[in-house]
């Protein structure tokens, strides 16, 4: 607006400028004195006086001074009116910026709402104060359209809180009642087979909810950030994983460096939780790997884990971070079957790399398996 409000003000002035040129120029051309001079070398002329030395040089002198009093004139006219829209230019242009910042703070405030609600800040408002102008009636649009957004995000947040907390004292109790019929000594093996088949559709059941209810908790605002050392949390998870990767053959190895960020250290953990505990579920059945990495540098954190496993096109790449999305049945054949998941894993990792304002990138191996990172940025100092 400053550049616009000065170019339109300099634009204006040497408009102004050229009309009062030409119009002190044709003023000049015009002027008493020089119809004068005009007039007495055609009287001297008509009479045959114009020959006479004197004469003839007085009037010669006489042009030529009022030919360099006209140009000087105009010379003076378009100096000094260069000077005085220089001057008055750098004027406007200030005078511009301070009316374009008074005029665009509310739409500056407005604007720095609008980013922190893309970091789901929705119980931020604008509240914008001042007369009940355009802008105003902007402000208190978006405000209301915040606060819409904030119910039906926590709604939502409620409702799956509370599905799942309901859903998870029937499976709590059937775990419960399983695990006690499965110490019976006197059970009979159908039986302990079937309350074996059960015990881990139920477990299943609840890790199903567990991650329902983790990713509608990242989708909420972080009120709580802390200092969260990456390193620890990648070998904790190690730590977690190591059983179930003994089990199904598969060799663990890690490269670690301290990593801190600013984040929700539970979020955090089942992050990487989740990335471990794919690259162990979607293996190769013999000579399995997986590689887990935290590097850092001034600006960025990252979470890297590789893996054997089956062969996974680029096209699939995309569709694997959606919920519920999972191998298809020949890959996981080809996998570790032995570990089922729900298909949320990768919808987890995703949601709370971005509740953090990371980002995931995956990469599918060219002899199979994927590479995923996942980049944070660096909690100060």
């Amino acid at each position: 607006m400053t550049v616009l409000y000065g170019g339109a003000f300099f634009v204006a002035g040497a408009l102004l400028i050229a009309v009062m040129y030409f119009y002190v120029r044709q003023s000049l051309d015009n002027s008493p004195g020089v119809n004068a001079l005009e007039t007495a070398q055609t009287f001297l002329s008509q009479r045959g006086l114009q020959a006479h030395p004197i004469l003839e040089d007085l009037i010669i002198g006489l042009n030529k001074q009022a030919e360099q009093q006209r140009r000087d004139t105009l010379r003076a006219v378009l100096v000094w009116s260069l000077v005085c829209l220089a001057v008055v230019g750098v004027v406007a242009f200030a005078f511009g910026w301070v009316v374009a910042g008074r005029f665009l703070q509310p739409l500056q405030e407005i604007t720095a709402t609008a980013r922190r609600v893309v970091d789901r800040n929705l119980h931020e408002r604008i509240s914008l104060s001042g007369p009940s102008d355009e802008i105003k009636e902007l402000a208190d649009t978006f405000d209301a359209m915040l606060e819409r957004l904030d119910r039906a995000f926590e709604s939502r947040y409620r409702f799956v809180a509370n599905a799942s907390h309901e859903l998870r004292t029937p499976l709590a109790i059937n775990r419960t009642v399983i695990e006690v019929a499965l110490e019976d000594p006197e059970l009979v093996e159908p039986t302990r087979r079937l309350a074996e088949t059960l015990l881990g559709v139920n477990k299943r059941h609840e890790r199903l909810i567990d991650g329902l209810l983790v990713l509608a908790s990242s989708d909420q605002r972080i009120d709580r950030l802390v200092q969260v050392e990456l390193a620890e949390s990648a070998t904790q998870s190690i730590v977690n994983a190591s059983q179930q990767a003994a089990q199904a053959g598969i060799h663990i190895t890690s490269t670690i460096n301290p990593a801190r960020v600013a984040g929700d250290p539970a979020l955090l953990q089942r992050l990487i939780d989740n990335l471990v505990d794919n690259a162990v579920r979607y293996n190769v059945p013999v000579g399995g790997w997986v590689h887990v990495g935290v590097t850092a540098d001034a600006r960025e954190a990252r979470v890297r884990v590789e893996n054997a496993g089956p062969v996974v096109s680029p096209a699939d790449v995309e569709r694997m971070f959606e919920p519920f999305r999972r191998l298809t049945n020949d890959d996981q054949q080809a996998g570790t079957a032995v570990f089922s998941g729900a298909g949320l894993g990768l919808s987890i990792v995703r949601a709370v790399a971005e509740a953090h304002g990371g980002n995931v990138v995956a990469t599918p191996g060219p002899r199979g398996g994927m590479t995923v990172e996942v980049v944070f940025p660096r909690a100060p100092q």
